[in-house]
């Protein structure tokens, strides 16, 4: 579990495609208080890591499958992209964003942006099964962030980034086109699970 409070802006040093998709994360984490088997959110995407290095700096890697990439922006990943981390959430830890699984729902993608004074209204626009989901001043987690909805309107959806967010994310690099990975408010999906049979 995680909380979608990102806690480094990782890059991905190598890509490899094995069986799997296999990829090197430079951290600014210790590796020294990270263990194999160990959970982290890249971009929102819950992966293990499976080696950890210190050279050329401090990085861990992790495999994805067929299944990860598909239901995610993962294919859209290179060499050099900057990417959310969050370590998983320990009992006791605070909880500042919202309850977080790492498991994407789907791929939303940025349809507008305009800035506002300092801050950055972004528009995106979510799959058919999923818009159902969002709500104003609901929360989602997008590329591993915990954010709160603006507006909705159909599919699209608006968020507003203040500068903080911008430089401790990766949002600051976000433009039109760009495909998100999406996990709405676990919370939201439960209660429209009880409508459907209530």
């Amino acid at each position: 579990m995680f909380t979608g409070i990102v806690t480094d802006i990782g890059t991905i040093l190598q890509l490899e495609q094995r069986g799997d998709l296999r990829a090197r994360i430079g951290t600014g984490y210790d590796v020294d208080g990270i263990d194999i088997g160990a959970s982290i959110a890249c971009n929102g995407v819950c992966l293990t890591v499976i080696a950890l290095g210190r050279e050329p700096q401090n990085w861990f890697d992790v495999e994805m499958s067929a299944e990860t990439v598909s239901a995610t922006n993962v294919s859209n990943w290179g060499v050099g992209k900057r990417l959310n981390l969050e370590r998983a959430l320990k009992v006791g830890d605070e909880l500042g964003g919202h309850i977080v699984s790492g498991h994407v729902d789907g791929v939303a993608e940025v349809v507008g942006m305009r800035d506002e004074g300092d801050s950055t209204r972004v528009t995106f626009r979510a799959p058919d099964a999923l818009a159902k989901f969002i709500a104003p001043k609901g929360s989602v987690a997008l590329d591993g962030t915990s954010l709160t909805v603006n507006e909705v309107d159909g599919r699209n959806f608006g968020i507003n980034f203040i500068p903080h967010t911008k430089a401790a994310t990766t949002w600051g690099d976000v433009a039109v086109g760009d495909l998100i990975n999406l996990e709405i408010d676990t919370m939201a999906r439960y209660v429209a699970r009880l409508r459907e049979y209530g």
